[in-house]
């Protein structure tokens, strides 16, 4: 039951407050007014809307876009480690410096379209700009169901096309010539089933010893990893596994006997335990930058002014030390003079740095080290990404004759219309058209 209480201020004037009790029983102000007449309609006004569950607290309202994302959104909203990660790293770039100041209600539709152009005046992609407009969206949509305010001003704001690329689908020739100059049989074995699995990086990094089938050759991929910081894992790790793929759903297929004797005949050799990974880490050791040259002090010009003044030769040691400059060409002088230390034995040199796992092969170390360097041998002539191997899967089954129900269930696609993409997509799909339209023209020439 609401309530009208009596106020007398420094100058001797009576005020009446209004109040009522919100869902928790907690007592909320609905305003003061001159008489007990006009606060009594207030708080009957303020409970009868709560009944029909259409008041919030209007101060919440008053909060600033940054604490409201930043202490109630973001630390409650369910999201996946990586999708966290994500998020947080695109408001702190691109959302909070634009509406962090502001209160909730007073940002509207036009703010959000005046960001928008910033943005793309700032050389933006029209990509990056949907993600991170999607993301304010969902921040005022949870605003909004919460009533913590009554406007959405995303709603009806529109953002720049993203036009649609095709598909890189490598070809099984380009495939041979890349599979070739990968470095080893592990990392040949891993790209092998990447291709004739279909799997995403992460469901193949996690499969175990146990997912295989030998017998049947049938695998079920049940889970998936994600690398992220250790501030976004759950745990404080680098490598978060979930107990479900992207699909939230099992899936099994079969892999071809040739494939499946390989991987039995490596898990002999590298994941002996059922619950072993099935392409575990190897020693991964962080490979020394190359040191540049550094071209001759006398012809790159002076520092800049240091604290007393004094300027110094770029690409010398005083240019680091007392100049205080970073230019490569410093620190290059500075790494030269480091190196050469080292090798006389002068400094003790550090221990070799090796990247952190738990026995999953970091996506970045793999693709620096393995992919990358491969691709650049085989030399293809397009870019070629790992998880392009997951689209080359689809294309070569459809174009091999595979029904189109059972490539959807072996990628795991919600949507059969998404496997469908993946039809007539290979370099040579478009040659019988072209022969149906020769043979049409011919046959009008007379020939």
């Amino acid at each position: 039951m609401g309530f009208s209480r009596k106020r007398v201020g420094r100058n001797g004037r009576v005020r009446y407050t209004a109040y009522y009790k919100d869902v928790k029983g907690r007592e909320r102000s609905a305003g003061t007014f001159p008489n007990v007449k006009e606060a009594d309609r207030a708080w009957q006004r303020a409970e009868t809307k709560l009944a029909e569950g259409r008041i919030g607290d209007p101060a919440r309202g008053r909060m600033t876009f940054a604490r409201y994302v930043e202490g109630t959104w973001l630390p409650n909203h369910q999201m996946e480690a990586s999708t966290r990660q994500r998020y947080t790293y695109s408001l702190n770039k691109h959302i909070l410096p634009e509406f962090g100041t502001m209160r909730m209600v007073d940002i509207l539709p036009e703010h959000v379209r005046a960001w928008i152009t910033r943005l793309q005046n700032d050389g933006v992609s029209a990509g990056t700009i949907n993600a991170n407009k999607s993301i304010l969206s969902a921040v005022f949509t949870t605003a909004l169901n919460d009533q913590v305010t009554f406007l959405h001003p995303c709603k009806g704001v529109k953002t720049p096309p993203v036009s649609r690329k095709p598909r890189t689908i490598i070809t099984p020739e380009q495939f041979d010539a890349l599979y070739w100059e990968l470095p080893d049989e592990r990392t040949r074995l891993l790209v092998e089933t990447a291709i004739e699995s279909g799997t995403r990086w992460g469901e193949l990094s996690e499969l175990r010893v146990k997912d295989l089938h030998t017998r049947s050759g049938i695998v079920t991929v049940s889970r998936a990893v994600v690398e992220v910081n250790p501030k976004f894992h759950p745990t404080g790790g680098r490598f978060h596994v979930k107990d479900y793929p992207k699909d939230r759903e099992y899936r099994r297929f079969k892999l071809s006997t040739p494939l499946v004797r390989k991987l039995a005949a490596h898990t002999d050799a590298y994941a002996p335990g059922p619950d072993d990974l099935l392409f575990p880490a190897a020693d991964q050791p962080v490979p020394k930058r190359r040191l540049r040259v550094v071209p001759d002090p006398d012809t790159l010009g002076l520092t800049d002014p240091n604290e007393q003044g004094r300027q110094y030769k770029h690409g010398s040691l005083s240019g680091y030390s007392m100049g205080k400059c970073r230019c490569e060409h410093c620190k290059g002088a500075y790494a030269h003079y480091r190196a050469e230390r080292r090798s006389q034995g002068k400094d003790e040199p550090r221990a070799p740095r090796s990247r952190e796992t738990d026995g999953h092969i970091p996506a970045d170390w793999f693709r620096r080290q393995v992919w990358r360097p491969a691709l650049s041998r085989a030399d293809l002539g397009v870019r070629v990404r790992f998880h392009d191997l997951r689209h080359a899967h689809a294309s070569w089954l459809l174009a091999g004759g595979a029904d189109l129900q059972v490539v959807k269930e072996r990628l795991g696609h919600s949507d059969i219309a998404t496997t469908a993409r993946y039809l007539h997509t290979l370099p040579e799909a478009d040659e019988t058209a072209l022969s149906a339209l020769a043979s049409i023209r011919n046959r009008s020439r007379g020939g």
